[in-house]
């Protein structure tokens, strides 16, 4: 598994934008999952860092964890109202694993506790899902072109830039 450290070491400049825009939207991203009949479905959530995973948790008993204990394949995309993309944009691509481990869910709901307030603590969680990253991209527009950048997992970023 490309632990969170792992890709932001092999892919600093999509990480460092996946955080910006991340942050931007107060966590908001969009979750790309596959329905049990093969269409996709884009849903919100908003993701966190933590202890160096990606973890993509929520409300219990929805479509999209539903569709990822099914097949665990993801596109998790920033959230943009930019038509111009000014701010840049970025996807992280993977599968992810439910972390059953109840010290971590303990650990984690303490954070989000401490964080916001939402008090989780001693509830178990139906899923955890913790992201494997298998590939990122982003597009930012550079002066007069884009610039998009690929992330494949130990190949380090790869820059195509579009006039």
């Amino acid at each position: 598994m490309t632990t969170w450290s792992e890709f932001a070491a092999e892919a600093p400049t999509i990480s460092a934008l996946f955080l910006r825009r991340h942050a931007a939207t107060g966590n908001l991203c969009l979750l790309g999952t596959v329905r049990a009949d093969g269409s996709p479905r884009i849903s919100p959530i908003e993701p966190v860092i933590f202890e160096d995973m990606l973890v993509l948790a929520g409300m219990p008993d929805t479509r999209k964890f539903h569709d990822l204990a099914r097949d665990p394949r993801f596109c998790l995309h920033t959230a943009t109202v930019d038509t111009q993309v000014t701010d840049g944009d970025a996807k992280l691509f993977g599968a992810v694993t439910d972390l059953r481990d109840e010290r971590v869910h303990a650990r984690f709901a303490q954070k989000l506790f401490d964080d916001s307030g939402m008090d989780l603590r001693g509830e178990t969680f139906d899923h955890f899902y913790v992201a494997d990253l298998t590939g990122a991209s982003t597009v930012e527009v550079v002066g007069d072109h884009l610039d998009i950048t690929v992330w494949k997992p130990g190949r380090g970023e790869t820059v195509v830039r579009k006039h």
